[in-house]
């Protein structure tokens, strides 16, 4: 009950390969999800910077 089967150790032995095997799959992970949010952000202050063209918020001060 309290000991790992050979069914546990094959799925922490998968969970390591996908994590850690090949050509660094966790940092292509990372790279992506770094990406996401830098797109995320651009499209927040693409948005910003259309509202202040159409006139509905005041532009904002680079200096604040």
């Amino acid at each position: 009950m309290g000991g790992l089967s050979i069914w546990h150790l094959a799925l922490v032995a998968v969970v390591v390969l996908v994590l850690f095997g090949g050509r660094g799959k966790l940092s292509d992970i990372m790279g992506d999800f770094a990406k996401g949010i830098k797109s995320f952000k651009k499209g927040l202050s693409d948005e910003d910077e259309a509202k202040a063209k159409a006139g509905e918020i005041p532009p904002k001060d680079p200096k604040a």
